[in-house]
């Protein structure tokens, strides 16, 4: 039996910046958190199409996947306890699922259930530039609780590559879910 303050629900969407999901899995896996990963198809085109990772890099580094059409996973239900969940990235199309309540898929079900069981939910969402739809959009999803957390690097910290840049955000989120780290230096220390 598993530790449920351990236990995070990660999606990962068909925006562009899928290796953000995968840092996150890895991360996690490092800390000692256990995650229930749901992707979408366009999630799984999106690694050969941007990095030079395979899905089955993100099938090592989860702890539990699941189909993004399988509505009676575990993950589905509220009764199944979590620390929270994060989508990262988060598409414009999964966070109208998400501001909407329209759970056609596991991602955007999971996300709802989170929500009604007043856990956390942070959503990355990764798209630029922004229109009133995109907006409204955010605003609803935050209405409801969702933290809105947009992968915007900070380079206080100094940045030397691509995933101290990553690790900047991942950081932000871990922090949203009071999840002790050192991914980056912080302002003032």
């Amino acid at each position: 039996m598993s530790d449920a303050s351990k236990r995070l629900v990660v999606g990962i969407s068909g925006a562009s910046g899928v290796i953000y999901g995968l840092e996150m899995l890895r991360v996690l896996q490092d800390l000692g958190y256990e995650s229930h990963v749901v992707l979408t198809e366009m999630a799984r085109s999106n690694f050969s199409l941007e990095t030079d990772h395979s899905v089955e890099e993100v099938e090592e580094a989860a702890g539990q996947i699941y189909d993004d059409s399988d509505l009676a996973a575990p993950i589905a239900s509220g009764s199944f306890i979590t620390r929270g969940m994060v989508v990262i990235p988060c598409s414009i199309k999964s966070l109208s699922g998400i501001a909407n309540s329209y759970n056609v898929n596991l991602l955007t079900r999971a996300a709802d259930v989170t929500l009604k069981e007043r856990r956390t939910l942070i959503v990355v969402v990764r798209e630029t530039p922004l229109h009133q739809g995109h907006l409204e959009l955010m605003l609803s999803a935050a209405s409801r609780g969702a933290v809105i957390l947009p992968p915007v690097p900070a380079f206080y910290h100094r940045p030397k590559t691509i995933t101290d840049l990553i690790h900047h955000t991942i950081g932000k989120v871990l922090d949203c879910l009071h999840i002790p780290h050192e991914l980056f230096r912080r302002w003032g220390a």
